[in-house]
């Protein structure tokens, strides 16, 4: 009777385990064949197969962060993001200084060669090396525009990346702030170095307009004046004045 009992049992198992797995048919006929190897094969397979179909669920701890770990994930991503907009206005200016230097020395090379020419020319060529002479002047005065607008966008990125850094520091995230305030360092002694170069040249240009005064002053002076020959020129002179 437990056998019998055992045999409907398992039958009615098999049932629900083949509308999902149709495969199960064939082996429960061999269950029952009266081979007892095939009986312990079928139960190991029907058993596998059932677990198989059962989810297996992973539980994963939500992930709690602190207010102070957001904040220096944030201020992190902020002071990265200052260090590239100062990047790209340190490079933005450097280059602007650079072609304001270029224009500086540009105008200073006409300005050298007009004072060698002094004396030396007609007026005809005077007026053409002087219309060389405006135009560096116009160029020379659009570049130092154009690289001063671009100092004003530096200055403000450079507080900016200043600013982001000691937030950085106020806020516990020490590797972003070091890295802000290496690379701050780094920018200024770039900017620094191409302004003395634009400093230099603007002395030359100084000492090449100082010589150029000179020399015009010089030969004015040079030139000889007008002297009355005779007495009565002088007295005619007198009387004009009176």
């Amino acid at each position: 009777m437990a056998a019998a009992g055992s045999v409907r049992w398992f039958r009615g198992c098999c049932a629900l385990l083949r509308q999902g797995f149709p495969v199960l048919a064939n082996a429960q006929r061999h269950c029952f064949s009266g081979h007892g190897g095939q009986w312990n094969k079928v139960m190991g397979m029907g058993f596998g197969v059932a677990l198989c179909a059962i989810p297996i669920v992973q539980k994963h701890e939500p992930t709690s962060l602190s207010h102070e770990a957001l904040i220096r994930r944030a201020v992190s991503l902020v002071a990265d993001s200052t260090c590239t907009l100062l990047s790209q206005t340190t490079y933005a200016l450097i280059e602007a200084l650079t072609e304001y230097t270029k224009a500086v020395y540009t105008l200073v090379s006409v300005y050298r060669q007009y004072t060698d020419l002094l004396g030396k020319m007609n007026s005809k060529e005077m007026d053409a090396i002087w219309q060389v002479i405006i135009g560096a002047r116009v160029e020379m005065t659009t570049k130092q525009q154009e690289f001063l607008k671009l100092e004003s966008s530096w200055m403000t990125a450079l507080r900016l990346s200043e600013m982001a850094a000691e937030a950085a520091y106020q806020s516990g995230a020490d590797q972003a702030s070091l890295t802000a305030h290496n690379h701050i360092q780094l920018i200024k002694t770039q900017v620094q170095e191409v302004r003395q170069l634009s400093q230099k040249a603007e002395t030359k240009l100084a000492e090449a307009q100082t010589e150029e005064l000179m020399k015009t002053t010089g030969e004015e002076s040079s030139q000889p004046c007008s002297i009355p020959d005779t007495t009565e020129e002088v007295n005619e002179s007198y009387l004009r004045e009176d």
